[in-house]
């Protein structure tokens, strides 16, 4: 792992002290110091004062990290962390400096029209994240870069003593997972994975989940995941061409294998087998209703070119949709019992029939974990230092229960795997494709 000067690990607790001194900097650094203390700076207005605001960098500012960050369709909150009164986004990075230059301008915008003055600067754009990870103004960071940097960026920000929000997938290896486990875990750093499947969606998924779990369709035989398990692998692309002005493409290649820039900035290589992308959504929520948050499937095997996954409890999980039905095609599932069935996806909750969502859960009945918002939660969480809803032990069996289905298409066999040891039962060839080799200087 490369060394990162100037880091400094924070505590586990936000201290109030410090955000009072760092609203002197952080928060005031006008361009044109104001002569008037404005309301906001106050916590007037709706607007947190500056010890209560939780200071944010953003690693990846393009599709899916500017949704995030300025509003897109996946962050449910209008206009995304840059519009809330709780935040304040100090830094955003990206390899390309079209993107951060163009985030870092309109979030200083929002913030002076929040604010109330005609200039105000207090986001800075960074080219390499390693600058944001080693400001200790800074709490948290959310990581949208390309896929292939996941895994590594999450180990540097815990061990930089930062609260994380990773995208998924959260890995592309088994190993990977479990090194950003032991890291939040040892830096006791707070977690949330992209996952928002549990706390989006009207509840429609913890609700399903809930069902399940409760037996309101019986002892629960099947599960029909909707997608396969997935894979990476380092791809190669076509002839070389020049590195556009304004792109790091050796910081964007990371820890992928060298290759000359072949017209594909984002530098996504991962995917070669089966869905490493998609699929996380839907294994994360088949976890939750099998309660396997910390465990996972015990065999993996191929039945008429399908893929299936057992359970110790005997529940057999198919890499497909249920025959002649689409439901699902927008990251959901369909549980079939002893009793019937529900299934469900991000517009619908549906059954066998309506009595299964009037009859009342047990009231001995498990009850799982309530959020409504999934970026809410996460920033609860970072007050508060509970657990998230989709914490890194949950984050890392989700994305196992993907990336060992990929691992299965690859090797086309029947596969034996302890969920205790994380490793296959006697099987060194597969156990060899459980991690990869990261270019140097990115190791974990």
């Amino acid at each position: 792992m490369p060394a990162i000067h100037a880091m400094k690990q924070t505590s586990s607790v936000i201290s109030r002290r410090r955000f009072l001194q760092r609203s002197v900097t952080a928060f005031g650094a006008a361009v044109a110091a104001p002569t008037f203390i404005p309301a906001s700076a106050l916590g007037r207005g709706g607007v947190k004062s500056p010890s209560e605001r939780i200071t944010m960098g953003f690693i990846g500012v393009g599709t899916q990290g500017s949704g995030h960050l300025l509003g897109g369709g996946w962050t449910y909150v209008p206009g995304g962390y840059s519009a809330r009164r709780d935040v304040q986004v100090l830094a955003v990075c990206d390899a390309r400096q079209d993107r951060r230059e163009n985030a870092s301008r309109r979030v200083n915008e929002n913030y002076a029209q929040l604010f109330g003055q005609g200039t105000y600067h207090s986001c800075e754009a960074y080219r390499d994240f390693r600058e944001v990870l080693a400001r200790d103004d800074i709490d948290a960071v959310l990581i949208a870069s390309p896929v292939h940097w996941h895994g590594v960026m999450a180990v540097m920000a815990a061990k930089a003593g930062k609260d994380i929000y990773c995208e998924k997938p959260t890995a592309i290896t088994i190993r990977e997972a479990q090194a950003m486990t032991e890291a939040v875990l040892r830096y006791r750093r707070v977690f949330q994975a992209g996952t928002q499947q549990r706390s989006e969606y009207g509840g429609k998924f913890r609700r399903a989940c809930e069902l399940v779990r409760n037996g309101a369709i019986g002892k629960l035989t099947e599960v029909y995941a909707c997608r396969p398990g997935g894979s990476f692998e380092w791809k190669r692309f076509g002839a070389p061409k020049p590195v556009p002005a304004g792109l790091d493409w050796d910081l964007a290649l990371g820890p992928a294998p060298w290759q000359p820039y072949a017209g594909v900035s984002h530098a996504h290589m991962f995917c070669g087998i089966g869905d490493i992308n998609w699929g996380p959504h839907h294994y994360d929520i088949i976890q939750w209703a099998l309660d396997a948050d910390r465990s996972g499937p015990v065999e993996l095997f191929m039945e008429k070119d399908v893929l299936q996954y057992r359970y110790a409890s005997g529940v057999i999980v198919h890499a497909e949709h249920y025959p002649g039905d689409s439901t699902g095609s927008s990251g959901g599932a369909r549980f079939i019992g002893s009793d019937g069935w529900i299934a469900v996806d991000r517009e619908h909750l549906t059954a066998h029939s309506n009595e299964v969502f009037e009859r009342p859960l047990d009231s001995n009945g498990p009850r799982l974990y309530y959020s409504p918002s999934h970026s809410g939660n996460f920033l609860d969480c970072v007050r508060t230092r509970k657990r998230t809803i989709c914490d890194v032990e949950t984050a890392q069996r989700s994305a196992s229960a993907v990336l060992l289905g990929g691992i299965a298409l690859q090797l086309n066999r029947r596969l034996k795997w302890s969920p205790e040891t994380e490793h296959f039962v006697n099987d060194d060839e597969a156990n060899r494709l459980l991690s990869t080799a990261y270019r140097t200087p990115w190791e974990i």
